[in-house]
């Protein structure tokens, strides 16, 4: 009985003991199920002040991260081509420690178009405006979500960004031609890449000494590719946007073939202007005058304005020896005050204070020209060259001046005397200097009296010439400049251009005559098209073409009027093929109108 007692005793101790333990477990699980969730917390905490730390805007961390490991990377791009398409994500990643964008994929993952392994052949995009440079190129990683579990805790990204390299941040041309005009038009393009956008430079640069004017594109501080590492070992953008438009950029920099303008240019003066007036309103600066309303110059405003000409100086490459004496010959021939501006003495913003009133910008061939953008209509620009540095090889400025719709006048003037040119041969190689070639090749450029045409960018000719410094023959000077003001259309002629097209003509027909088995008429009318009633155009034509049906050839007619009757080579019992067009100024071309099929 008592060994009973005793053993019943134990059982209950050991029981009780065992809920004990049990109860202790339970405790301490809890608790370490509490810590793990406080130490998530704290995590996410941290996480969520990172994101924070890039942007003003509120992120729920734990929603966005939730939305990455349910939906993972969401990408829908626009544009057939690599050189043409432009890419809009959720959820795009970016590992530091990799160098590299993450596509993340999940079962609700969308990627278009979806190219399988011709995402290689050679990008999925140009990360430039610079087309198809195999520097800029895009693509991304891919992994699934699960991969995020072995992966450092993602930091987002809570605004809409555009990601893009920048193609030469030196170089004021290249800031503007590849950078920020295509970057503004870009933004256009897309509602929500506003002014709360933050733009992400991946090409790996510094800031650079132009990096306030990639300020004025957004109010948020760009990011640069250095800068992502701060932030984390995997960086999530929530919304992006990757890529820039390239229907901006009128000129190609002879990676493939000699410099020169693009062959299918798709801007005009007028989107510059309206991009330059952007900048120049975030820069504070208005013009003197009331210049770039429609219409442009009236000749009222040219005789209350100050007119003034523009010198550009150098200080370090490239220089006008005899700059001053320059500069009285101008005054003297033009009977106008000569101001001079300098990017290393001077800020930008007051540089285009000064040019955006000028009637007149010269300058020695260099990236400082791109600041003619800033001109107003009716004004001129002149373009200096070195020795042996043909004007028609070099034309960015030239393009630029000469787009329809910027209406500026460019005249340019070459340096024919190699007694007024001071060459630097024992700079450094991109500086122009020659010393470490051969002496072969020394002596041949020594000889050389023009430097040919060559492929970007490292030609030691062409360097050579164009870091010359150069004493600017007066007297042929201001014979080229007189002769080339001589065609500088007045004030009145150089307001914008029209460049308004025709419609298509309306209520098109034919009839058809036949008078004997070898002779017929076809008569063709139409009616205006319907936008003529409402414009002024100087001259008005149309196109007709007309084509046997079976045949390749077809007849070319340019006429005045809205019907005409065609019998010369006009068969009878033959079906022809009739297309006509309206023409405004002889070159803007309207859509053709439907087809008509005409049987004499």
């Amino acid at each position: 009985m008592r060994t009973t007692a005793a053993g019943c005793r134990m059982s209950v101790g050991a029981l009780l003991n065992g809920l004990l333990v049990s109860v202790v477990a339970a405790l301490l699980w809890k608790y370490s199920k509490l810590s793990e969730h406080a130490a998530l917390l704290e995590e996410e905490l941290h996480m969520t002040r990172q994101s924070q730390e890039l942007s003003q805007a509120h992120i729920d961390y734990h929603v966005a991260l939730q939305a990455l490991q349910e939906h993972g990377t969401r990408m829908v791009c626009t544009g057939k081509m690599h050189t043409d398409r432009i890419c809009r994500f959720d959820y795009l990643c970016y590992c530091s420690e990799a160098e590299e964008f993450v596509f993340f994929h999940s079962n609700s993952s969308v990627m278009l178009p979806n190219l399988g392994s011709r995402r290689f052949q050679p990008a999925l995009l140009d990360l430039s405006s610079v087309e198809d440079h195999n520097t800029q190129y895009f693509n991304f990683l891919e992994l699934p979500v699960a991969a995020l579990k072995f992966m450092p805790k993602p930091v987002f990204v809570p605004d809409v960004t555009l990601i893009l390299n920048r193609f030469n941040p030196d170089n004021l041309m290249h800031v503007f031609h590849d950078d920020l005009i295509p970057a503004f038009y870009t933004m256009k393009q897309y509602s929500d890449l506003d002014d709360e956008a933050r733009l992400v430079f991946m090409e790996g640069w510094a800031e650079g000494p132009h990096f306030d004017l990639y300020r004025l594109l957004s109010s948020k501080q760009p990011l640069l590719k250095e800068q992502l590492r701060n932030f984390g070992k995997l960086m999530c953008f929530t919304k992006s946007y990757v890529g820039l438009s390239k229907m901006t950029t009128w000129y190609q920099y002879g990676f493939v073939q000699p410099q020169g303008p693009k062959a299918n240019m798709l801007v005009s003066g007028n989107e510059i202007r309206q991009f330059a007036r952007a900048l120049m309103e975030k820069m504070n600066i208005t013009r003197g005058e009331e210049m770039e309303k429609e219409g442009g110059n009236t000749e009222d405003n040219k005789e209350k304005r100050d007119e003034y000409i523009v010198v550009f100086s150098r200080s370090a490459t490239r220089l006008i020896v005899n700059e001053a004496e320059l500069i009285m010959a101008l005054a003297q021939e033009f009977q106008m005050r000569v101001v001079t501006v300098s990017l290393e003495e001077q800020s930008f913003p007051g540089i285009v204070q000064v040019i955006s009133g000028a009637s007149m910008l010269v300058s020695m061939h260099g990236a400082q020209l791109i600041t003619s953008l800033f001109l107003p209509r009716g004004a001129a620009v002149v373009e200096l060259f070195p020795f042996a540095v043909n004007p028609e090889q070099y034309t960015p400025y030239k393009t630029l001046a000469t787009l329809p719709g910027m209406d500026l006048h460019y005249v340019s003037w070459r340096n024919t005397k190699e007694e007024n040119t001071i060459t630097h041969p024992d700079r450094p190689w991109e500086q122009g200097g020659i010393a470490h070639l051969e002496k072969e090749e020394r002596e041949r450029i020594l000889a050389s009296k023009d430097v040919p045409r060559h492929l970007c960018c490292r030609n030691p000719e062409w360097l050579y010439r164009i870091y010359q410094d150069t004493l600017v023959d007066i007297p042929s000077f201001v014979e080229v400049l007189k002769e080339g003001m001589k065609t500088k259309p007045s004030a009145k002629k150089s307001k914008s251009a029209s460049t308004v097209h025709p419609g298509r003509v309306r209520e098109a027909q034919c009839q058809t005559l036949v008078q004997t088995p070898n002779e017929a008429k076809l008569t063709v009318s139409w009616q205006i098209p319907w936008n003529l009633k409402y414009l002024k155009v100087r001259e008005v034509k149309y196109e007709v073409w007309i084509q046997e049906q079976g045949e390749n050839t077809y007849m070319p007619y340019i006429l005045p009027q809205q019907n005409y009757t065609f019998s010369e080579n006009i068969k009878p019992f033959t079906t022809y093929l009739v297309w006509v067009r309206c023409i405004f100024n002889k070159n803007l071309l309207g859509p053709f109108a439907d087809v008509l099929m005409c049987r004499t």
